[in-house]
């Protein structure tokens, strides 16, 4: 990951999601699974 640049700052931002299941059975279909893929890496 590279750091970004402020006026004043410099920062380096980096984010890791877990998602549980109540009761942790697999939710997410390998078709599901690469669309939400596909919208986080949007982000």
């Amino acid at each position: 990951m590279e750091y970004r640049y402020g006026s004043h700052t410099v920062f380096q931002i980096e984010y890791h999601f877990v998602w549980v299941t109540k009761c942790r059975y697999k939710v997410l279909t390998a078709e599901v699974a690469e669309r939400v893929r596909e919208l986080v890496r949007q982000v």
